[in-house]
Formats: structure tokens, sequence, C-alpha cells
């Protein structure tokens, strides 16, 4: 019998769907989604009860050092989402299809997608792109996988755009994002990421839907938030973009805790007598009739 794919054993009571992001659109309640990229990450933001867990491609930056998303491949991205479908138990697992698995043929795209369910334990996919990926959307939704699309900043059209830069600040630019969402809606997203465009457009755009929209750099007028984990805990030091908010300086005090570490055990205070193992008296002395003068005699110092 062969293993079960990742994350299949996990309950679906209480667990969110895309069909709870739907009643929260209705409902006005906002949907509040965050990264993750691995088993500790993914058990700690499901814990503090977010709605949703996005395995983003941003994992090249947040985790591998990368300069931008571009170069993270499929099969690692499956590798993280693995982790997390096993460290999540009530959020959606969103993963996120990288650079050049769907861009290229429809076919391709959903391929990659189904490998995000079926070895991965994820929920849905996302991937970028408007109006020209319409048709791939329609192919991903119509084999049974749930898909979140993704306009306005795109980091993986990065060259393309000029940089990490903000889109829709023109009034052109602005009725083209809304016909990108607009297409993806029709084509059965479930919901969609506004990356990087200003507040009042993001806002438009959500009214004009009738799926939810989950902002990222997008102002207060959308149906949702998601955000970096390394940057809500601090974990990134250098120039974060304005939109985001640092809730926690765990490098700072990362950095701190392994420097006591680090103190301590060069001044012999660690491990100390709670943090260490014993053996009884007598099996002490067992042991050193047994081994007598067998063995050659040196200190750890001289080892």
């Amino acid at each position: 019998m062969s293993a079960r794919p990742p994350g299949t054993d996990r309950p679906w009571t209480g667990r969110t769907t895309v069909l709870t992001f739907a009643e929260k659109r209705r409902s006005g309640e906002p949907i509040v989604m965050v990264t993750a990229y691995d088993h500790p990450t993914a058990r700690l933001v499901d814990a503090a009860g977010v709605d949703a867990v996005l395995v983003g491609d941003s994992l090249a930056m947040a985790v591998l050092g990368h300069p931008n998303t571009l170069s993270v491949t499929m099969d690692e991205m499956l590798h993280h989402a693995r982790a997390v479908s096993r460290g999540a138990r009530r959020a959606l697992l969103v993963g996120d299809l990288p650079f050049m698995s769907y861009q290229a043929d429809a076919g391709d795209a959903v391929r990659n997608a189904g490998r995000f369910l079926a070895e991965a334990g994820m929920d849905a996919v996302k991937l970028e792109g408007g109006r020209a990926f319409a048709a791939t959307v329609r192919a991903i939704v119509r084999a049974g996988i749930p898909v979140q699309g993704h306009v306005g900043l795109r980091p993986q059209s990065l060259n393309a755009l000029g940089g990490f830069k903000v889109q829709a600040r023109t009034a052109e630019a602005a009725r083209e994002l809304l016909e990108d969402a607009l297409a993806l809606e029709d084509a059965g997203c479930f919901s969609i990421v506004l990356e990087g465009v200003p507040e009042r457009v993001a806002g438009h755009v959500t009214e004009r839907l009738r799926i939810p929209t989950i902002g990222i750099g997008a102002g207060r007028s959308t149906s949702g938030q998601v955000l970096v984990l390394a940057d809500i805990l601090g974990l990134q030091e250098q120039v974060q973009p304005r939109f985001v908010k640092r809730y926690a300086s765990l490098a700072e005090a990362g950095r701190a805790a392994v420097a006591t570490f680090r103190d301590d055990v060069q001044a012999r205070r660690f491990p100390a007598a709670e943090h260490r193992y014993d053996l009884p008296d007598e099996e002490w002395d067992a042991y050193l009739g047994a081994v007598g003068d067998s063995f050659p005699s040196a200190t750890l110092h001289e080892a």
C-alpha cells in the first residue's frame, strides 16, 4: 500500500477552506494570511489562528538567501510545502507556483499545480499574472485545483516591471489592473492577491469583484492581508518596504541568546548540573573494572 500524501491526515472539521474565504468576503470579516516555509513556522502560525498559510516563492529570499524569487525551483517549493503541511492542521494551505512552472505551457501548469496537492498536501495554488494567464487558470481549476491569483506588483516579473515598484499609479494602469482581476475571477480564481498598488485602487477592485482580495502593500480596503513571516517576526533586518509592520525583533533577540550561550560555554557555566545525565556509582565502578588499563588514557583537553 502506498503512503498517503503529506497533509492528507489533517482533519476536515474546523479547517479553513476556499468556501471559508467566500463566506468571510460576504460577511466582511477580514482574512488573515501568513507565509510559512517549514514545520516549526507552520505550527506557529497555525496555532496563532491565521486563516491561510502561503508557502510563498518568497522563500527564495527569506530562507534560501537569493536576491529575488526567480531562482527557486519546483522541487524546492515542494520540499518546503511538505514540511508546512505536516505542521499546519487548521489553516488553508496555498502553494506558490514558482517562476517557469506555469508560464510556458498550460499542461505543465496543471501538472505542477497537481503536484502541490498530491505530493505536498496543499489545498490550493497561487500564480502571478492577469488576463494573459486566464486560460491557464481555467485549465488548473478544471482539474479540480483551487487557484489564487496575484496581480499588481508581481515579483516573478520584476525584470519586466523594472524592479520592485508600486503598480497601477496611472489611470490606464489602474484600469488594466481591474481588467486583470476581473479576468482571473471569470477564469475561476477563488481569491486574488493585490500587491503593491494604491489603496483606493485596491478598494475599487475589491468592490468590483465577487471573490475576496488579499492585500500586501495595498492598504486597508482589501478583504484580507498577507505578510511574510520573517518580516512580522523581525528576522529580516535590511530596509523593509513601507507596507511591512514588524511585530517582533527576533533577529536581535536571537543574536543575544546565541551570544549568551557562547559566553556560558567559554566560561564553563554550561552545561550546569541540571543539564547533565549521571551514572550510578555502582555502574561507574563496574565500568572502570571492565575497561581497566586496556584503553589509553587521555583527558578531554588532550583529545
